[in-house]
């Protein structure tokens, strides 16, 4: 089963998963899809406050955050490691539990990013935001490296997350039923 929605002015079919025996979501997968990325960044950007530096989590926010970069003439993003790395010091890490992962998360901040960040004006920018988990880590990290977030984005809002008044977003995406029916 698949659901079709409009994103940006682009039509997509996005396949239905299973969470339990009751609830699936809509997979939205960026990865690949150029055309898609590059119409949610044109249109996040059009929504977007000022901001000096963007942020995202690892991996499926990558292609947006690179493409928004791209788009404002090539400047430096940030990202959220699901790893640290050996090239990465004086690391700041926060844990996450997100809908679409079985286990604890920990998201890590490279001290050269956070520097980086200290005192600019950060956009924090995601594919879907669902429960809010991975922002709420993000914005954690974004803190503790004294960056001063300026707002919230993602392409969709999932279920409830749509209802919040301190996210931007492009389109809401439902939460379906065992039987495909969107709530």
């Amino acid at each position: 089963m698949d659901y079709k929605m409009n994103i940006a002015g682009v039509e997509r079919a996005l396949p239905l998963c299973p969470l339990n025996d009751k609830l699936q979501i809509g997979a939205f997968v960026m990865f690949g899809d150029v055309e898609l990325t590059v119409a949610c960044a044109e249109a996040l950007l059009k929504k977007a406050p000022e901001y000096d530096v963007l942020i995202t989590a690892e991996s499926k926010g990558i292609p947006l955050a690179y493409e928004m970069a791209r788009q404002r003439g090539g400047e430096r993003y940030l990202l959220a490691r699901k790893m640290p790395k050996l090239y990465m010091r004086d690391v700041i890490k926060c844990e996450v539990q997100s809908i679409t992962t079985a286990a604890k998360q920990v998201l890590y901040l490279d001290g050269y990013d956070a520097e980086y960040m200290k005192g600019k004006r950060v956009l924090i920018v995601d594919d879907v935001i669902s429960t809010g988990e991975s922002l709420n880590a993000i914005a954690k990290l974004v803190e503790q490296a004294g960056g001063n977030i300026v707002g919230m984005m993602a392409v969709l809002a999932e279920g409830d997350a749509a209802n919040r008044d301190d996210i931007i977003f492009l389109e809401k995406l439902p939460l379906f039923d065992a039987e495909g029916n969107a709530l």
